[in-house]
């Protein structure tokens, strides 16, 4: 009795124990209804990034006891404040009002609901492991209450009691278990289980703040920088917020001066908040200026702050691809609406999620609402994921698209391409250290090593730095020159040759860090270290021992020491001996015995790879050599980092009909990794190209640029500064197609037909059905009432495989809504725009209503095929027609036109005449006996445009007879089936047509070809873009096609022509034809008037089967050879037949052929004659007669004869023969009456003899004369013109004229008659035509007929214009030219030459002059005139005589005399020369 005494205690004390806990609930959600949340989140805030700290204000909490059930009293903070009043403004250092800040501690009503209803959700997600566990405890609770009352022993009591004691433990911990299963137990307010720590970085470095948090309901996470709430959507170019299973974190990227703040992090749910705050400090030194704390920034607060902008990004830029050394360009169209006077948003462009910076390689720019990016001379590094973000004060939005940079075309085959990411890393005095990243082409061979150069900032000079190459994509550069500027590049290297370089670097200074840091002046902040600069008290003495003398870097090829300078140096600076000691010796060598060294940092070449060393350093100055610092641990000489193990498998899924994407398994040992490059190969070429050029981190890849249907297999390799991982294992072979999606939303969702409880529904086909088949629709119906709308509710569990639906057992006058969702293989869509309110009621149309089911097949450049379905609605008689109208998709309404003027009864119809490249769209009206019913949907647009690589149905006919239709598609995907139908209708007789499908090829099998086949035949391709072609079967076509047909069953030997007959040397007949197509068991009969004729005899035959020439030849004809020959073959079921009839006058006709062709052969068995005498003219007019002779000998006798006279060697006319080259040749010259006669030429010898004749008289001298005078005719000049002092001569030159041939003139087209003024002649080669003193009648077109022995040839000259004014105005030149010449003045005799007289006697001389008028007379004596007077007596008698007397001469009278007449027309001088002489003198010389 009393177990069941204390059970049911029990049982009273958990009974009161729940009705506390309910009543505990009820209060705690009557509080929560009042609770103001302190988190208030939103992506569209505008707060600016600058520092700034809000006003503060004080604010009390109202205390409220709570007794527990102890007894003990705790204080609580109620959740409100007793004063609401709140600061909103955000001010600056100096209160100045900035902006509006959100209360970091106060939400509102929405934020409260959002927190209560993610309560309900953490408790429904555990809810289930309560129940079960709730359950459990129950069942063994019951099992422990249930009251048995017996007697028992006292052993039994014992046992008992033990159990009870084991019951009461039991319900214990089950009670526990209850009060922490109690929602209302669970609760608790946030509390940190690890706080962000505060931290100090560089400026540029990206840090993180981590916290751990616990709490229930899951509290809500929000940051803060200096009291202002992050956005991380609006700016995640600079933050990032993660919340994972408790863990938060903040990551803030690539720090500035400006990021050094308190940020504070906070926790909330419905039981409280809980905050902790972080400082932030980041150092930086001063480069340039830039905007201070106050400066608004443009991402900042504007003027037109409250404004919601919303941004539209159009045009985007899709997946580029790009060359080494190109330029490429990016862009947008970016649309903000509404538009604000002079407020343009801020466009930031993302390489990688890095903010991209102007240089000389990158180029952004903004123009109207065009963002631009312009990538100047492209580098692998210009490869990644490029983003466009605008920013506006209500928020952001971004597009993203990969570019791909190839590498450049190289000059040799098979070289590597070039490294990249080349960067310089702890540059010091004289030595940095220069990084960079392998390519992803090795070349044919592997990269063997790679040479870095260096090249002096201001010079072009690029040295080379290292001797050999390095393997290691680490290499540090020594020898620098303290205070110049470097930059470097890399080359890499393998059997082929070296690659192009890469990318310069950055510039680097060569310098002391140090210096550096004091060089970027007093705005560096505080970096921890005081500098002295007064003068140091150990100047000029030894500096100490170097500190912390370690091996930063170890490869095989080199190692790098670093160290501290020492604490003793001396105001001087110090420089630094290396030495080094081969491990387990005592021998210590320097190793940079010339030159010290001036940066605490060193690099060793030439050390026996896998030998141990220790070093030490010592330093110098000008007072000597300091003490050696401490020796480092034995280093053996290799490489520390090793090559990355093969990452993963890859694991390839479809993405676009170009691209893929490709994951795998990190490599699982790697240090240091740089990234992975990923290859592709098509499948049976084993070329491997890559994909990307740039190495990734991510194990996840979209490979871009992928040629659609080809079949690849994927690899991947890692890499870091040690080199090339080996590739993984290849991927399973992929088809590259488009993945298969969820399909678009259904359009036009209308009415088609209303009853009392039924309504009709119709919708379009969704525009992308996501790469496969609609498989069917879903449609979901809701009711309205005014402006409330019910929940959705679902009408079809099953879904529905036509756009059409009849919604059944609706209520009367109910307005309804409806929506349409499709599904593929993929799913199901989403569902369309809903329809138009619908009120449920009779309708009372007498039309029919619209066509539904729209769509179109076979899409052309110029045609395409509409189809539709019948309405739903037939209106109140049946449907008889059907209209299909079209426009192009951008005109407007009024541009519908019809395609055709009567109705049509069929449901498709093929629109033809469309313009290429243009859209259309269709609608459909249908019509019945009361008229046009309203038009259907629109359909499209559809773009007029063949795919490329469509192809059309075509009919063959195989060498059976077989007539089949055959369609083919190269663009088959998986799932794709080739559907058959006739007349755009299923084919439901099946007897008719046996449909054979292969891999992309399908065929259509006529069973029995027939009049029952006519139609139209189309076949479509299921899961593609709409790939389809028909083929009209018109009657036409099917008897062509069973005409075929029988050809091919009974086949008939094609010949390439019929039997031919041709006539041989020495008679010989020969019968021939050719075959076409036949096989090599081809038989032939040789058949003559139904009479198989065999080889032998007069009849020789063969059968050529390389050709198919088959030849009968038969050595001559005889009277019993007329008749019909014929050839006839059989080739397996092939037959053959062609004849040849010859008989009658034919037969005849060949046969006195084949006889002369007989003698002529045997004429030709001596010499004869190959070309017969004939003549010919020479363009020089000469006469030549010709013959062509063969098969001379030299004994051979060749005699000439003329009237049958032989013409002998004596004779002057052998001179004229001439034999050269089996040419016999008599130039008879220019021909004359006297060369007429009969010539002829004889050959004879013993073998036998020929004559060959030619008559040169009659009607043989006219046709060598006609030729004659063609050939002068035809060398006969064009009309020239030449003007006289008479008149003007129209003349024309031929090579030789002959007194019978008639030239005629003719003067504008009329025969010019010879008169004193006109006439016309030959003058030896000129032909002409003087006209004597012309006038303006002489002008105009002069012709000149020249007679060639048929009509004449012309040539003509036109005398007018320019042509006429210059030879009339030379005619009168020379007519004046001539009038002066003759009366002109002039001596004309008289004078001798010189005269000889005696000194002492008379002159006298006289002259005869001429001229009209009458000259002037005047003489001279060495060119000074005379004067009559008594010595010189001077007369002119008459005008005709002019006289000169010089009276008793002396030696002075010698001299130069000269007579001068002058008129108008001209003057002219006599000259004589005069000689006194005086005999005395003569004879004393003697």
């Amino acid at each position: 009795m009393s177990a069941s005494v204390q059970v049911s205690q029990m049982k009273r004390h958990l009974h009161h124990q729940r009705k506390e806990k309910r009543q505990h609930m009820e209060k705690e959600q009557h509080k929560e209804q009042h609770y103001e949340s302190s988190s208030q989140l939103s992506t569209k805030s505008s707060v600016s990034k600058q520092t700034f700290s809000t006003y503060k204000t004080t604010s009390h909490r109202v205390k409220t006891s709570v007794k527990t059930e102890k007894g003990q009293e705790v204080v609580r903070l109620s959740p409100l404040p007793k004063r609401a009043k709140r600061t909103y403004l955000a001010m600056d250092l100096d209160k100045e009002v900035i902006g509006y800040v959100i209360p970091v501690f106060r939400a509102n009503h929405e934020e409260v609901r959002s927190l209560m209803e993610a309560r309900e959700e953490d408790v429904t997600e555990e809810g289930i492991n309560y129940v079960a566990m709730r359950n459990l405890f129950v069942r063994e609770a019951r099992e422990a209450l249930e009251v048995r009352v017996e007697k028992k022993t006292r052993t039994t009591h014992i046992r008992e009691s033990a159990e009870r004691l084991e019951l009461n433990k039991t319900l214990e911990e089950w009670t526990e278990f209850r009060k922490k299963m109690n929602p209302d137990s669970l609760m608790h307010a946030p509390e940190f289980i690890g706080r962000p720590r505060g931290q100090t970085v560089w400026e540029g470095q990206t840090i993180t703040l981590h916290c751990t948090m616990a709490g229930w309901p899951r509290p809500r996470i929000a940051w803060y920088k200096n009291n202002v709430l992050i956005d991380a959507k609006t700016h995640s170019e600079k933050y990032t917020v993660e919340s994972n299973y408790n863990m938060h974190s903040l990551q803030i990227k690539n720090c500035d001066f400006y990021d050094t703040a308190q940020y504070r992090v906070s926790a909330l749910n419905v039981k409280g908040e809980m905050s902790s705050v972080a400082t932030i400090v980041v150092k930086r030194f001063q480069d340039g200026e830039e905007c201070g704390p106050l400066e608004s920034k443009a991402y900042g607060l504007a003027p037109e702050h409250g404004i919601v902008f919303q941004t539209t990004i159009l045009d985007k830029f899709e997946v580029a691809f790009g060359r080494e050394g190109e330029t490429l360009s990016l862009g947008c169209t970016v649309i903000v609406y509404p538009t604000v006077k002079k407020y343009q948003p801020e466009a930031m462009w993302y390489r990688d999620s890095v903010p991209l910076k102007e240089s000389k390689w990158v180029h952004s720019n903004w123009s109207g609402q065009r963002a631009t990016l312009t990538l100047v001379h492209l580098n692998k590094e210009d490869e990644g994921m490029y983003t466009l973000r605008i920013n506006t004060t209500s928020g952001y939005e971004t597009f993203s698209a990969y570019v791909f940079v190839r590498d450049a075309e190289v000059a040799v085959k098979g070289v590597p391409g070039a490294p990249l990411d080349v960067c310089c890393h702890d540059a010091n005095k004289d030595y940095v250290v220069v990084t960079w990243k392998q390519p992803a082409v090795e070349g044919s061979s592997t990269i063997l090593g790679y040479y870095v150069d260096r090249c002096e900032v201001g010079t072009h000079h690029w040295a080379q730095c290292n001797d050999s190459p390095v393997k290691y994509a680490r290499f540090p550069v020594t020898g620098l020159v303290e205070g110049r500027s470097y930059v470097f590049r890399v080359r890499a290297l393998n059997k082929a040759g070296v690659s192009r370089s890469s990318r310069i670097s950055e510039t680097v200074v060569a310098m002391d860090p140090y210096d550096r840091a004091r060089l970027r002046g007093p705005s560096a902040p505080w970096t921890g270290m005081i500098k002295f600069t007064e003068e140091d008290h150990t100047v000029g003495e030894i500096p100490g021992e170097p500190a912390d003398v370690v091996v930063t870097e170890a490869t095989k090829s080199y190692v790098v020491l670093a160290w501290k300078p020492p604490i003793q140096r001396g105001h001087e600076g110090v420089m630094y001996f290396i030495e080094k000691c081969i491990s387990g010796t005592d021998t210590w060598q320097r190793v940079n015995t010339s030159m010290p060294v001036k940066s605490p940092r060193f690099a060793l070449f030439d050390l026996a790879e896998g030998k141990s060393y220790s070093f030490r350093v010592r330093c110098c100055n000008s007072a000597g050599v300091g003490e050696a610092s401490e020796a480092t641990t034995d280093i053996t000489v290799g490489d520390r980092l090793d090559l990355p193990s093969a990452p993963g498998t890859p694991v390839v899924t479809r993405n676009t009909s170009t691209s893929v994407v490709v994951s795998w398994a990190a490599s699982k040992e790697v240090k240091h990794l740089v990234g992975y490059y990923i290859e592709y190969n098509v499948v049976g070429t084993d070329v491997w190209i890559p994909c990307n050029n740039k190495p990734v981190k991510q194990t996840r890849f979209v490979c871009h640029g992928l040629t659609t249907e080809t079949t690849c297999e994927f690899r991947v390799k890692a890499l870091n500064a040690a080199g090339y991982s080996l590739s993984s294992s290849h991927s399973e072979s992929v088809v590259v197609r488009a993945a298969v999606s969820v399909p678009a939303q259904p359009t036009a969702v209308t009415l088609l037909e209303a009853h009392k409880d039924t309504m009709v529904l119709g919708w379009s086909e969704p525009v992308n059905d996501g790469g496969g088949a609609i498989r069917g629709y879903f449609v979901d119906y809701r009711t309205v009432k005014g402006k409330a709308v019910s929940q959705w509710h679902e009408l079809n569990l099953q879904a529905l495989t036509t756009t059409s639906y009849k919604v059944e057992n609706l209520k009367e006058n109910v307005v309804y809504q409806f929506q349409v969702r499709a599904m593929n293989m993929a799913g199901v869509s989403k569902g369309s725009l809903p329809s138009a309110d619908l009120e449920c009621k009779e309708w009372t149309l007498t039309v029919p209503g619209a066509p539904v089911g729209l769509h179109f097949l076979e899409v052309r450049d110029s045609s395409v095929v509409v189809l539709w379905e019948a309405p739903a609605f037939d209106g109140r008689t049946p449907v008889n027609g059907y209209y299909l109208d079209m426009k192009e998709a951008q005109a407007v309404e009024k541009g519908w036109k019809a395609v055709h003027e009567k109705a049509n009864k069929s449901k498709y119809m093929k629109v033809s005449g469309l313009e290429a490249g243009t859209s259309y769209v269709f609608r459909v009206r249908a019509q019945n006996l009361a008229g046009v019913g309203r038009p259907s949907a629109v359909l499209g647009p559809v773009l007029a445009e063949t795919v490329p690589g469509t192809k059309e149905v075509c009919v063959e006919v195989d060498d059976d007879g077989v007539i089949s239709m055959v369609f083919e598609c190269s663009e088959m995907s998986e799932g794709s089936e080739f559907v058959w139908s006739k007349n755009y209708q299923a084919i439901t007789d099946t007897s008719r047509l046996t449909i054979i499908n292969e891999k992309g090829r399908t065929r259509v099998i006529f069973n029995n070809p027939s009049l029952e086949d006519l139609g139209i035949f189309s076949c479509v391709v299921t899961n593609t873009d709409g790939i389809s072609s028909s083929f009209a079967l018109a009657e036409e076509d099917l008897k062509r096609l069973l005409d075929i047909s029988h050809e091919h069953k009974f086949p008939v030997i094609p010949f390439k022509n019929e039997m031919a007959m041709e006539l041989q040397e020495k008679g010989r007949v020969r019968f021939w034809t050719q075959v076409e197509k036949f096989t090599k068991d081809c038989q032939l009969d040789y058949v003559f008037n139904d009479v198989i004729i065999t080889q032998g005899g007069k009849y020789t035959m063969n059968f050529d089967k390389s050709t198919g020439i088959i030849e009968m030849f038969m050595d001559s004809l005889e009277v019993t050879d007329e008749g019909t020959f014929t050839f006839k073959l059989v080739d397996g079921k092939a037959k053959g037949t062609t004849s040849y009839v010859l008989i009658g006058e034919e037969f005849r006709e060949l046969q006195k052929k084949s006889q002369f062709e007989r003698q002529e052969w045997l004429r030709k068995q001596g010499p004869h004659f190959i070309e017969y005498l004939d003549f010919t003219v020479t363009p020089k007019c000469d006469v030549l007669l010709k013959c062509t002779v063969g098969n001379v000998k030299p004994e051979t006798e060749i005699i000439w004869s003329k009237n049958s006279i032989e013409i002998c060697a004596s004779d002057e006319a052998m001179k004229k023969l001439e034999k050269k080259d089996n040419v016999l040749t008599f130039n008879i010259g220019k021909i004359t009456k006297e060369d007429a006669g009969i010539y002829e030429v004889f050959l004879k010898d013993k073998r036998g003899q020929d004559m060959s004749r030619f008559d040169l008289t009659n009607e043989g001298y006219k046709a060598v004369m006609n030729e004659l005078f063609r050939v002068i005719a035809n060398s006969s000049s064009q009309i020239e013109v030449l003007s006289t002092e008479h008149g003007i001569i129209l003349h024309s030159t031929v090579t030789y004229y002959h007194q019978d041939q008639h030239v005629g003139w003719l003067h504008k087209d009329a025969k010019i008659s010879a008169s004193e003024r006109v006439k016309s002649g030959v003058t030896g080669e000129q032909l002409w035509l003087k006209v004597n003193e012309p006038t303006e009648r002489d002008k105009g077109k002069y012709t000149m007929d020249v007679f060639d022995g048929k009509d004449g040839v012309k040539r003509v000259f036109d005398l007018s214009g320019r042509a006429w004014e210059e030879a009339f105005e030379e005619f009168q030149r020379l007519k004046a030219a001539a009038i002066a010449e003759r009366n002109r003045a002039r001596v004309i005799g008289g004078l001798p030459d010189v005269v000889a007289i005696q000194e002492g006697k008379s002159l006298n001389l006289t002259g005869n002059v001429w001229g009209d008028p009458s000259p002037e007379v005047s003489w001279t004596k060495n060119e000074r005139e005379l004067v009559s007077d008594a010595r010189y007596l001077l007369k002119f008698e008459h005008g005709k005589f002019a006289s000169i007397t010089i009276h008793a001469v002396s030696r002075a009278d010698s001299g130069k005399y000269a007579l001068v007449v002058k008129n108008k027309y001209g003057t002219e001088a006599g000259v004589f020369t005069v000689s006194v002489y005086n005999p005395e003198d003569e004879e004393g010389g003697k």
